[in-house]
């Protein structure tokens, strides 16, 4: 039968949960880290016990920690990225020397096929690749290099290379997202990028239409349709059908449109979920009801996943990394929130079970289904 690891980042460490295919008894191994803030963990898709993490402090530094046995035991392998090749380079986008701040790695995605390939996604906006498992890490510069890039802006939480999407039919193509920049595509991987934000509007921005300047939350695809990515913005919920070229609103009858999460069913590309939130000013469920939505026909129809959720008094928020699915036949649905609970959903999100309560606040969470 196969398994399940779900791999929890937090305020104060991070967590490996396990459990057989029938995703009822859960195994809780951690804190990893104690104390540290773990904005990330991932393992990768070309071995099942090589695993990354993103370990940071406002004292040590960020320090990159690997694990090859599935989390039972870390080593740290690097912490020195070096920009344009250089460690220690500090320029910013026009090559001024105006100060560029490393402050953490928000993100790390291990390559489909070489678990030695890693990229990094971090904060000031930059993006990140290893070849020897972490232990030296240089930039793609030619993403901070675009011309957009003197007129990128932080948002809210800081200016962050937050999500980073691998095309399992194209080696060379790859979907970043930053706050509060937009969702850049590079066909030639990573050598040049085009920003892919047709067909957005933000009410903030000056010009509404802009090239660059939009807050987008977080993107996902399907394996099986790579083309077709979904977005979770600052506000909407948006698609798009040709791999980023131009995007519609989906949001549909979604309650607030304004969220972090959106991920893919494993086995229906139509199948997306979304976890609303009040408005941009209150990070908490509508009325405090905890709900997930989901949509069977690609957006626009939604509804409301509740059974076994909190329905009154929950001010919970649950952030842009912290949502997960397995890959078994009936797809688990996974995520953490800021109060500490991690929820999973074993047949599809139509009901919901806490797994773990009281942990620190959960900052993402990944799945691994093993053989």
């Amino acid at each position: 039968m196969s398994r399940v690891r779900v791999l929890v980042g937090t305020r104060k460490g991070a967590f490996v949960l396990s459990s057989d295919g029938n995703r009822e008894k859960w195994d809780v191994g951690g804190p990893h880290f104690a104390g540290w803030e773990v904005y990330h963990v991932k393992g990768s898709p070309a071995d099942p016990n090589r695993l990354y993490a993103s370990q940071s402090s406002g004292w040590f530094g960020q320090v990159i920690q690997r694990s090859d046995d599935g989390g039972t035991s870390w080593n740290p392998v690097g912490n020195t990225f070096a920009y344009d090749g250089v460690p220690g380079t500090h320029q910013w986008y026009d090559g001024t020397p105006h100060p560029w701040e490393f402050a953490r790695v928000w993100h790390l995605e291990p390559s489909l096929g070489d678990p030695d390939t890693v990229f990094a996604g971090v904060e000031d906006a930059a993006l990140f690749k290893t070849t020897d498992g972490g232990a030296s890490w240089n930039e793609l510069s030619g993403l901070r290099k675009h011309g957009s890039g003197p007129h990128w802006q932080p948002g809210a939480g800081g200016m962050c290379l937050h999500t980073i999407l691998l095309d399992p039919k194209d080696p060379e193509r790859m979907f970043v997202a930053i706050s509060a920049a937009g969702a850049f595509r590079t066909d030639d991987a990573g050598a040049t990028w085009k920003p892919i934000n047709k067909g957005l509007r933000s009410a903030q921005l000056p010009d509404e239409d802009a090239e660059v300047g939009h807050c987008v939350h977080n993107l996902a695809l399907h394996p099986a349709r790579p083309s077709t990515l979904f977005m979770q913005k600052h506000w909407d919920v948006m698609r798009s059908d040709d791999a980023g070229e131009h995007w519609r609103e989906i949001s549909g009858n979604l309650p607030p449109d304004f969220g972090f999460p959106i991920d893919d069913h494993a086995h229906e590309p139509e199948t997306v979920y979304v976890v609303p939130i009040k408005s941009d000013s209150e990070h908490f469920p509508l009325d405090g009801k905890l709900q997930v939505y989901r949509s069977r026909t690609g957006g626009d129809e939604w509804e409301a996943l509740t059974k076994g959720l909190p329905q009154q008094n929950c001010y919970v928020n649950v952030l842009r990394d912290a949502m997960a699915v397995d890959a078994l036949d009936a797809c688990g649905i996974y995520f953490g929130t800021t109060g500490g609970q991690v929820y999973a959903s074993n047949d599809a999100g139509d009901s919901w079970n806490p797994i773990v309560r009281d942990l620190p606040p959960v900052l993402s969470l990944e799945v691994q289904t093993l053989p």
